[in-house]
């Protein structure tokens, strides 16, 4: 019987050496990646609802329970016992082993990771650990993507493509997020960023997603609410600070040159925002202007004392305080002549 499954086996492969070519096949693996990464993602999310819904069933959410304390040692445990004499073998954290993977054993993760990471994980969040799902999940995706290559006899390099993918995948798939998936991929696992992979890697994420979306609905894990619009006018601001953080990234700037370089960006903000709220207020510019730059200097100095924990008022904040105060006033004169 096993002889003849292999059989069976190798003439799918051979007949797929024969009929579609290696590029067409590897998006037909991405897409099957997306699916299974998907219901892996899904799998372990019922189970860490199961477990917690069985757990805390009676409890009352208004009232201190001691099980609190002891349902997340006893899922460490059942989690080490598990690895021990089930898995049999160190499931190790789950980035840190795809790495391994991709860099010594050329993308080959070992079959068990498909399924040890996911109910280890399971119980270990279950029952209140304080571990997250990103990690598994990650791990389980990239043994799919690594395993599935295997069955077809892919070469290594295909193999950490459909690493990348089942990494992709399951991100999209636990977050409803493909973009997160690709971006994961690129950034963490370091896959080269060319057409041939980036395809592939699309395929996983999205597939992975619209299959999550299908079962669970449109509705987005991490909700917001978007409170105040984004100005156009904010645009050169943002462009200045990012030509600033640029230029602090790629240079040995001393702690010494940050002071006035804070002076100046602190009095050009002043400047800019007393004037753009004179002009709404249209009377008492100076005034109005001193006012706004002395509060918003005094403010900045309670709360950088509050972090640093010192309130000592020395010549620099005198100087700060000034210098906010005069930017005001010269920005509340310029508004209230706007028209």
């Amino acid at each position: 019987m096993k002889g003849e499954k292999l059989s069976l086996l190798q003439r799918c492969i051979k007949w797929r050496e024969a009929n579609i070519k290696e590029k067409q096949f590897i998006l037909i693996l991405s897409f099957l990646v997306g699916i299974f990464t998907a219901f892996a993602a899904l799998i372990l999310k019922f189970f860490i609802h199961q477990i917690q819904n069985f757990l805390t069933n009676n409890f009352n959410a208004t009232e201190a329970n001691y099980l609190y304390l002891v349902y997340p040692v006893v899922g460490i445990f059942l989690a080490g016992w598990f690895v021990r004499n089930i898995v049999k073998d160190d499931i190790s954290h789950g980035v840190t082993k795809i790495l391994y993977a991709i860099s010594r054993r050329q993308g080959r993760i070992k079959r068990h990771n498909i399924w040890s990471s996911t109910i280890a994980s399971a119980i270990t969040i279950g029952f209140g650990g304080s571990v997250g799902a990103e990690a598994p999940i990650v791990l389980t995706g990239s043994a799919i993507g690594s395993n599935l290559g295997s069955v077809f006899k892919m070469e290594h390099r295909t193999l950490m493509l459909l690493v990348g993918c089942g990494a992709a995948g399951a991100i999209a798939g636990i977050f409803k997020a493909p973009i997160a998936g690709l971006v994961f991929t690129l950034e963490v696992l370091m896959i080269d960023l060319t057409m041939s992979s980036l395809l592939p890697l699309l395929i996983s994420a999205v597939t992975a997603a619209t299959v999550s979306y299908i079962i669970t609905g449109t509705e987005a894990m991490f909700k917001f609410h978007l409170d105040q619009a984004f100005e156009l006018e904010r645009i050169p601001f943002v462009i200045l600070l990012g030509i600033f953080s640029i230029i602090l990234a790629n240079t040995n700037i001393g702690e010494e040159t940050m002071a006035p370089v804070i002076v100046v960006i602190s009095g050009v903000s002043l400047l800019v925002g007393s004037s753009i709220a004179t002009t709404k207020i249209k009377k008492n510019g100076i005034v109005n202007g001193v006012i706004i730059g002395g509060i918003y200097m005094i403010g900045l100095y309670l709360i950088s004392s509050t972090l640093m924990m010192n309130y000592a008022v020395n010549t620099y904040t005198i100087i700060m305080i000034t210098i906010g105060m005069l930017c005001g006033g010269i920005g509340g004169i310029v508004g209230v002549n706007l028209k």
